[in-house]
Parts: C-alpha cells; structure tokens; sequence
C-alpha cells in the first residue's frame, strides 16, 4: 500500500529529503531514495512497502541475536524489500536489494497490515515482533504502527538494525521500541562506505545514543569477514569502543559465511571467533558471545562478578539457572537484561 511517509521535509521545487536515515537523500518528484521503497510523489514523501511483508517467521528471540531479552520467547519475525545498505554480504539480499518496487506490486510480498499483525501475536500467545530481514528504518512508518498498536496489548517490539537511522527516527521510535540489536560492521569507514555503502560515525553515534540516553535494551552484533574486518587491532577497537560506553553492553561476534557478492571469501574459522570473544572480556565487556558456529560455552551467560553459568545455550535451546530471573543464585550480581 501507498501511505505518506512521516520523516520527510518538503524542500524547494517539489523536492523533498527523506529524514528516516543518515543518507538523508533529496529526491525530486518521482525518484526514490537509495532504500529503493521511500519515493517522492507530487511533491510528498511515500513509503511503497506499507503493509507489504516480504518476509515473516516466527523465530527464537536468541535469533536476532538477543541474549539478555526475555530468553527463550518466541518472536514474531517480520522484513519488507529495501534496505538503505548495500552489503556485499548481505544473507537476505534477495529482499533488501530489491529497487522500486511498486505499491501492491506482488515482488513486494504479501499484505499484511499492523492490524493483522498484533491480531495474530494476540491469539498465538507471542510476546514480541521483531522489524527484521532489512533495514527496519526504511520502512519505519509499517513498523511504527504496528509497534504502537502492539504497546496497547503488552507486546513488546524489537529493530534488527544496521544503525544509521537518524535522532529524529529514534526519538520517534523509541516509545514503542523495547530492544535493538545494531550491526557495527567493521571499524572503518572504508569498510562501510566500499562493503556496505554508507559510513561508520552515524553508526557510532547511535550505539552510544541508545546505550546512554534511551530506555532501549541494546545489544551488538559484528560479523567477522576473514581479512576484512578481523584483525586484533580493528576488534580491539570495536570492543573498546562498546566497553568505554558500558560493559555491560551485550557484544555477539559472528561467523561469516559466503552469500551475495562476496562468494569469494572462506568462512570465519572458528579460532577467529575465540580471539575476539578474548579480545572483548580483555577490553572489560561482561558478556561476549559467538554465533553462527556451535560453541555451547561462547553462547552461554555467566556471571561476571562469581562466573556462575546463568543462561545456558546450545543453538536455540535455552535453559536457564536461576530462581530469580536477572539475579545470580550464587553471589547476588543483578544481571544486565529485561528478564521478565
């Protein structure tokens, strides 16, 4: 469905600049932004995907990843085409590359309106949604309903994010947004601007923004690209970064595998994944965790005063050990987290 965007500012001439993200594109009348789904038409800012999923699951929280949300619930996955990146290592690609797209256009997915939505997490007892798959920014008026809606009836809403929505995004957002996970890519900007099409600083900015001065719940994901991003040095920086912020801040290091155009490159072995977990208790960080490898003891959370094993995981199964969710049974640690 076509529905006028609410993050835009007319400018002159029938232009207008879409305020949703960092590129901040200025579009005159009929061209689209770089997300492909945001489009001026006759001088108004339209969103081209509203109500139209390209992708919906119902995952494990601990998918997105969230390990210190509400574990073992599971979450109501949604995702449309575009996305403002252009990472050549994108896993869904085959969505959030897709380019302007028409309204209703069947290469958009299937309707599905916010109504729908928190209808069906009603009557299946799930708690949570999660704007996932792409870029949740770029469709941010789908998500801001629906996640608004959803506040009404105690469901709690999720972005899988790469972080380069603008202040005004979050401010927006934030009242009805629970939780974020944000890709840091790499800690260059080389890396963003040449791999993923966009810049490292926005990214910086909003982990800190979120971490410091929202009630968002924040963890962070970097996928580990043999010889891209994976040096100790450039790892040092990342978990330094997050533990000057706050160590408390979740950091999930993950293994890359070959997709889109990046065919080319092996997979992150998994003693790549150990050092930078090391890397990251070194720098102070109370919860470093690997994903996309089997590593039952990486992925599992422990308490960082006594080392007691608190949430134990093998892939998506859960189990945790405690009496009082988010409080060692051993020494008392509160643990950083939404736990109930």
């Amino acid at each position: 469905m076509l529905k006028e965007a609410t993050l835009w500012r007319p400018l002159h001439k029938g232009y207008v600049q879409c305020t949703a993200c960092e590129h901040w594109c200025a579009l005159a009348p009929g061209e689209t932004g770089k997300c492909g789904v945001r489009r001026n038409i006759d001088g108004k800012l339209q969103l081209l995907v509203y109500g139209q999923a390209a992708a919906v699951n119902i995952d494990p929280v601990e998918k997105k990843p969230l390990f210190h949300f509400l574990p073992g619930r599971p979450i109501f996955s949604i995702g449309t085409v575009g996305c403002n990146f252009r990472c050549q290592f994108c896993q869904n690609w085959d969505i959030s590359q897709v380019r302007n797209v028409e309204p209703d256009s069947p290469r958009a997915g299937k309707k599905l309106l916010p109504a729908e939505i928190v209808a069906y997490c009603r009557n299946e007892n799930i708690p949570l949604i999660a704007f996932t798959y792409n870029e949740p920014v770029v469709f941010f008026e789908y998500a801001y309903d629906t996640a608004k809606l959803a506040a009404q009836y105690g469901i709690r809403s999720v972005f899988v994010s790469s972080g380069f929505e603008t202040l005004e995004a979050i401010w927006n957002i934030e009242p009805y947004l629970a939780a974020i996970n944000i890709d840091l890519k790499a800690f260059t900007e080389h890396f963003y601007r040449t791999y993923s099409g966009a810049r490292l600083q926005p990214v910086l900015r909003n982990i800190e923004h979120i971490a410091k001065n929202t009630h968002i719940w924040l963890e962070v994901t970097t996928l580990l690209i043999p010889g891209l991003n994976d040096s100790d040095e450039e790892i040092r920086q990342m978990a330094n970064f997050l533990a000057d912020i706050d160590k408390n801040i979740p950091w999930h290091v993950t293994a890359f595998h070959p997709a889109y155009k990046m065919q080319d490159r092996p997979s992150t072995p998994p003693s790549t994944l150990v050092r930078a977990y090391d890397i990251g208790k070194e720098a102070g960080l109370n919860y470093v965790y690997v994903g996309n490898v089997p590593d039952h003891t990486r992925e599992s959370t422990y308490c960082p005063h006594c080392g007691a094993l608190l949430v134990e995981r093998s892939w998506y199964h859960v189990q945790e050990h405690w009496t009082e969710p988010g409080v060692c049974p051993v020494c008392g640690t509160k643990i950083a987290g939404v736990w109930r």
